[in-house]
């Protein structure tokens, strides 16, 4: 906006400027044209003046011999030519050489033209008795006047843009001092103080209109995030509670029948549905909490090469309880800022659904990389992968990943929605594609920050690494 209030500024106040010099210009020039008409004039009256003979009748001989001693005074000034009503010239004035003025009674009695030798030339005719008596003079030094007068204003309207670029963004920056002062206000407003809100200015501008009306947006936000909490807090209490007087006399009632039976198998099944309810309800919580930014970060310099190594360890042992492998094929050095707990259950969600996807037999692939743009985790694995307009929705709450071997999902399709809001938490993005080596899915978490990797691994290597699941080009990899 400073830009654009700069430039309009100077746009304004240039061709305000430069209108104004040229209507300077053509006033100039008029009032120098009405000037010569004047001097004419003046010349008219003095020649008839001096003229001692009978205007009506004037004789040849001494009609140029008598304007020939007034014209020699003035030839310097003016150019003097005399014709009769018949059209007979009578007499020119020496510095005319062999220029003969055109007659133009009929038309005008005042004319501009081009008459060479001479250049452009304004003139000037008169009537006294049967004489045409013309006055003309050189335009060269009125010309020459406004060609001056026109480098002058150039020269005036580039000083004047400089000058206005400046003095624009002086105003600008002034002006709109107090919408920075907004944005840097509404910057610090967070979930963590809610309650700070922009100074108003004084008066009653737009300005003033403009911070009251955020201040109010602020306080409507407030007051839904407080619901948020609250929704949070009451869902906690009002909903864990129950459940677990539930599970609490479903286990007493278990106990109190005989391990085998119908009984004994419906108690059981309502004991997992309740052990069910309570990881959907846990997992509701943190996506409100996460997606409103209430949910507490504690961002951390940390080792990401030990969390990776510790990830694994853990998903080996899902791996191999359904007959699958896992191989870690990088694991850059480096530290990192992030949330421990949360990151490892970024990872171990990642994991979890890619092993359950897979079929027995399977590699499940898990790359950590690092560079200046920041950390990447890569998880790789080997099940049926998806249509292309899918990639997307895996994000999405209560969507399920296919089976294999076409079996219902057990979860409650809100892992990667969990995984998504997780990494949004650290600034980052998480994307899916389709493999194009082989059939499978690409997770890819990229987080921003950091520095060079501790063992300084770049070039080719990670080129290669990078490309193995780069989308080709019959791949779409949306975000």
């Amino acid at each position: 906006m400073t830009a654009r209030m700069t430039v309009g500024y100077a746009l304004a106040v240039t061709v305000a400027v430069a209108v104004a010099l040229a209507a300077g210009r053509w006033l100039l020039q008029r009032e120098m044209i009405d000037g010569l008409n004047l001097l004419h004039e003046a010349e008219f009256n003095e020649v008839v003046r001096d003229l001692k003979l009978d205007v009506a009748r004037p004789a040849d001989e001494d009609l140029a011999r008598q304007m020939r001693a007034h014209s020699e005074a003035d030839e310097h000034l003016f150019f003097f030519q005399v014709h009769d009503a018949a059209g007979r010239l009578l007499f020119r004035s020496a510095n005319l050489g062999g220029t003969v003025l055109p007659d133009l009674s009929a038309f005008e009695r005042r004319w501009t033209m081009a008459l060479p030798p001479h250049g452009r030339v304004h003139a000037s005719e008169f009537r006294a008795g049967d004489l045409h008596i013309q006055i003309g003079s050189r335009l060269e030094p009125t010309e020459r006047l406004l060609r001056q007068y026109t480098q002058i204003s150039l020269g005036l309207t580039v000083i004047v843009a400089a000058g206005s670029l400046g003095l624009g963004y002086g105003l600008s920056r002034v002006i709109l001092r107090p919408l920075r002062d907004i944005r840097h206000a509404a910057d610090r407003i967070g979930a963590d103080n809610l309650g700070e809100r922009i100074p108003p200015p004084p008066g009653r501008d737009e300005v003033a209109e403009l911070v009251r009306l955020l201040n109010a947006t602020f306080d409507r936000l407030e007051a839904a995030f407080q619901q948020v909490r609250q929704f949070s807090a009451d869902a906690s209490h009002e909903l864990r509670t129950p459940l677990t007087l539930i599970r609490l006399n479903a286990e007493r009632l278990r106990t109190r029948l005989p391990a085998e039976g119908e009984a004994a198998a419906i108690v059981d099944t309502l004991l997992e549905e309740i052990a069910r309810m309570n990881r959907l309800i846990e997992n509701l919580l943190f996506l409100a909490k996460a997606e409103s930014g209430v949910l507490p970060v504690s961002r951390l310099e940390q080792d990401t090469t030990a969390l990776i190594r510790e990830v694994a360890e853990d998903a080996a042992v899902l791996a191999e309880d359904r007959g699958q492998r896992l191989v870690v094929e990088r694991n850059d050095a480096g530290s990192w800022r992030f949330d421990r707990h949360l990151i490892r259950q970024l990872l171990l969600n990642l994991v979890s659904n890619a092993v359950a996807v897979m079929k027995a037999g399977g590699t499940l692939t898990l790359r950590s990389t690092r560079a200046e743009a920041g950390w990447r985790i890569e998880v790789l694995d080997e099940g049926p992968g998806l249509p292309a307009d899918q990639l997307e929705r895996i994000f999405e709450r209560f969507v399920h990943l296919p089976h294999p071997d076409g079996a219902p999902s057990g979860g409650h399709g809100l892992g990667l929605a969990i995984c998504r809001g997780i990494v949004r938490l650290h600034g980052g993005e998480i994307r899916a594609w389709n493999r194009p080596d082989r059939s499978g899915l690409c997770l890819v978490v990229e987080l921003p920050g950091g520095g060079a990797t501790a063992d300084g691994r770049r070039g080719g290597e990670e080129e290669r690494l990078r490309s193995a699941v780069t989308p080709g080009p019959n791949v779409s990899a949306s975000r």
